[in-house]
């Protein structure tokens, strides 16, 4: 099966899913299996949760996703000249902390190794002063050369090697920054990527252009097949295929840089860099998010920039604020910040364990989370330029890409508060719905930041070899809207309807449907089953039934349940991997609005929670449950182990909120 030959040491199988994680308390079903087990398991994740919120009103975990954050930030300290001894060693600690016994580097925990992350993390370890000929470092070198070597790395690590002579600029796709000048109905124009891509590619126009070479300090020969030519001809794909038509508009795109008018040129690069400026937010960094930001740097600084340069000071100070120190002095990069997605999830998380809608921790995260709605256009009024702002991002500052997920769960949390400035609750919420409702694709369903980001063309471009660049609908996102106009009472809305169909449209043959942010099938499956039925499909409609017996066939003998990412690669990975808390409770919270509370699945659900939970109160969860990029970039976010089971656990106790909406939808009311 390719799902078990990955090479990966200590690999998990799908058959190899059913061990049970060592509880930490009484697991019998009398104390595990019962109400009044899950209403202390309740108790002490609450009180867990509370004392973790900032005085400010949010909650924040830590967002760990893999060791290119930190060596990109090494990579960009040398090429600024601004490397220091300290921070070196520190990341050069976290690295080497990762680094499998194979010598690789994964992408996620308990992974394979990955190719471009290991190149990346050898040469920033090689930056910190690690011998090549060192055991961890030759490991690491002999598996990059065998899987074939720098030649085979994605786009994005073999630019941060052009940045030192390491990789020939002619040897890398051509990216001409006259793309700002293509009108939105033209073909590959910036508004054709989604937002987190547009955002990287338009600063990397300008490094395209400009083809910096900052001095290797080393060479890097031992990670060639063959160093006399590390970059060996590799045949072109038929010319009547899309990948053969791209690879051929490449070497036309490398001719025009040739010919290319100067005072063009000139002025495209201008244009591009007064558009990142003009995104650059309060906090100095670009949409909240790692890559846009050390790009938007690096094409700044080649503008003549200094690093004294307000833009380029806050820049980098942004930066600077998505370490994480960790006791042991290791400093990682976090890639983002989930404050907004954090905050309104530990909200719906203790409203739905019992926490009174008045509580004062509830009233501060409901006026942050007012606080945070953002009021002026951004990058998706260019499609929708007559919609009213009103939408939330993700992060502490991000205006310019509120996102549609955030908004929804952000209302879900703001309709379980019993807030004192009930005006203004109720005004941030129908902002909030009209931004969401505006926001719809037109076939019914809803992406992440953009309105029919789906243009099959991105993705063909050899430049965009890693992840996805564009944002179509999910059955996520889709779910949550859905949920969310059912609660304000909107299930019955022709828009709404059109989701609903889209859903069951989308709903695999299997029962469950795909997990674009979250990993994966169990995440989606979670995400649409409450949705549905919040918006009065009865629990004995055929979709309910068949995503109910999919997670009861998924069940891990432990009673958990969990997906490895690999599942968004392998189709036997599908529903299959170590039970994890979060993984659990989206069974659970799916298995719950499906009315099979006191199910077998269900009893042994709650036991697993119940019996893995920590003496602090918490879960312990080392696996990556969280989506960026299905399986190129996975996110391990350090929240969802906690406020998950504790919406499970209290939904199991407490009922389905909204309960009473859910029924007059079905009555058609």
């Amino acid at each position: 099966m390719t799902a078990t030959t990955d090479g990966s040491t200590g690999a998990v199988t799908p058959e190899a899913t059913s061990a049970t994680t060592a509880p930490l308390t009484d697991t019998t079903p009398e104390a595990a299996g019962t109400p009044s087990a899950a209403g202390r398991a309740i108790q002490r994740a609450t009180d867990f949760l509370l004392a973790r919120q900032d005085a400010q009103g949010w909650w924040k975990g830590d967002l760990d996703t893999n060791v290119t954050m930190d060596a990109e930030d090494l990579l960009l300290r040398q090429f600024l000249g601004i490397r220091d001894r300290a921070t070196t060693d520190a990341a050069a600690l976290f690295i080497r902390g990762e680094q499998r016994e194979d010598g690789t580097w994964a992408t996620f925990y308990g992974g394979p190794g990955d190719l471009s992350a290991t190149i990346e993390a050898y040469v920033a370890l090689r930056l910190a002063g690690d011998a090549p000929d060192a055991p961890h470092m030759a490991r690491a070198s002999a598996w990059v050369r065998e899987r074939g070597g720098i030649a085979a790395s994605r786009v994005f690590t073999r630019i941060w090697l052009a940045l030192f002579g390491w990789w020939k600029w002619d040897d890398l796709p051509e990216l001409p920054p006259e793309l700002i000048y293509f009108p939105k109905w033209m073909p590959l124009n910036i508004y054709d990527f989604g937002c987190w891509a547009r955002q990287t590619i338009v600063p990397l126009t300008i490094v395209s252009a400009k083809r910096p070479v900052r001095p290797a300090p080393f060479p890097l020969d031992e990670l060639h097949t063959d160093p006399g030519d590390p970059n060996p001809a590799r045949p072109l794909a038929p010319v009547a295929s899309w990948d053969g038509a791209f690879q051929r508009l490449d070497k036309i795109m490398h001719g025009y840089r040739k010919v290319a008018l100067k005072r063009l040129r000139k002025s495209a690069i201008n244009t591009a860099a007064r558009w990142i400026i003009e995104r650059q937010e309060n906090d100095g960094c670009w949409g909240g998010i790692q890559p846009p930001a050390v790009y938007s740097v690096i094409a700044l600084h080649l503008l003549g920039y200094d690093l004294q340069h307000p833009v380029l000071k806050a820049g980098l100070a942004s930066l600077d604020r998505f370490t994480v120190w960790r006791e042991d002095g290791a400093r990682m990069i976090e890639a983002c910040q989930s404050p907004v997605w954090d905050t309104c999830l530990a909200t719906i998380a203790l409203a739905d364990a019992g926490v009174p809608a008045d509580h004062p921790s509830l009233l501060k995260a409901a006026t942050w989370m007012m606080d945070e709605q953002i009021d002026r256009p951004g990058d998706w009024s260019v499609r929708r330029p007559q919609l009213a702002s009103g939408g939330w991002a993700f992060e502490f500052e991000n205006d310019n890409y509120p996102d549609i997920d955030d908004t929804a769960e952000v209302v879900l949390a703001l309709r379980r508060v019993a807030h004192p400035d009930r005006a203004r609750l109720e005004r941030a919420i129908e902002r909030g719905v009209s931004w969401s409702v505006g926001m719809q694709s037109k076939d019914g369903a809803w992406a992440a930041f953009d309105v029919d980001n789906t243009s099959p063309f991105p993705n063909r471009l050899p430049f965009c070899d890693f992840g996805e660049v564009i944002d179509p609908p999910s059955a996520d996102v889709t779910g949550h809207v859905v949920e969310m106009l059912a609660v304000e009472g909107r299930a019955h809305d022709p828009r709404t309807r059109r989701g609903i169909d889209w859903l069951l449209a989308e709903q695999e043959e299997s029962g469950a449907w795909f997990g674009r942010w979250g990993v994966n099938y169990v995440y989606g499956t979670g995400s649409v089953v409450p949705a549905l039925t919040a918006a009065g499909l009865p629990v004995s409609h055929p979709a309910i039934r068949r995503a109910a017996d999919w997670l009861a066939s998924v069940q891990n003998e432990d009673g958990g349940w969990g997906e490895d990412l690999r599942s968004y690669r392998y189709e036997d990975w599908k529903g299959h991997g170590v039970s994890t808390a979060s993984q659990t409770a989206w069974a659970l919270m799916a298995l719950l609005a499906a009315g099979e509370r006191d199910t077998k699945a269900v009893e042994r659900g709650i036991e697993f929670l119940v019996g893995t939970q920590t003496e602090d109160g918490t879960w312990d969860e080392p696996y990556f449950t969280g989506t960026g990029f299905p399986w190129d970039f996975s996110i391990n976010y350090h929240l969802y182990r906690h406020v998950f089971p504790l919406t499970a656990l209290g939904r199991y106790v407490h009922g389905e909120p909204f309960a009473d909406r859910a029924a007059l939808a079905a009555e058609g009311r």
